[in-house]
């Protein structure tokens, strides 16, 4: 699947383990600049540090449906489906936000869930992402307050019922 955004065209594949520093390197840059409307500095912090914990991030890799957009040859974003029914990750690169780069990852996942007969889709989605999530059709379940290295994070259980 292809979109053009401001002359340049994004591709979507499927990732693999080469891909996973880059993911890293835009998870955090991600989280720095766009999400920091939203938490503190020192929530920004412990939410950035599940970057270092490489071995669930190679279980991403191998366990998970990953997804990565490029633009020439960069990544400019990623979304990973785990067990066909909870996005576990959507991130897009901070200078390329409100491109349709997150729809479009997100409308090939749905595709994935509903091809595996999957009922609804699930997420536990950041403050930052919430209006995206509720754009697409997703409803709040409740909200959370998550420990990440002894900080209190809010994020929102989002469900979203498919129809096939």
């Amino acid at each position: 699947m292809n979109c053009h955004t401001s002359g340049h065209e994004i591709s979507i594949r499927t990732g693999t383990e080469d891909d996973l520093q880059t993911m890293l390197s835009l998870f955090k840059e991600t989280i720095s600049s766009v999400c920091r409307k939203d938490y503190t500095d020192e929530q920004l912090e412990a939410w950035k540090s599940g970057a270092e914990n490489k071995e669930r991030w190679y279980e991403v890799i191998r366990n998970q449906l990953v997804l990565i957009a490029e633009s020439e040859h960069q990544i400019v974003g990623f979304c990973t489906l785990d067990k066909g029914s909870y996005i576990d990750l959507l991130f897009v690169h901070h200078q390329y936000q409100h491109k349709g780069i997150a729809s479009m990852l997100y409308t090939r996942i749905e595709e994935e869930a509903l091809r595996q007969h999957e009922q609804q889709l699930t997420a536990d989605v950041s403050k930052t992402a919430r209006p995206f999530f509720e754009k697409e059709g997703f409803h709040i379940l409740n909200e959370q307050n998550v420990s990440v290295q002894g900080i209190m994070l809010t994020n929102y259980k989002m469900v979203k019922n498919l129809e096939p």
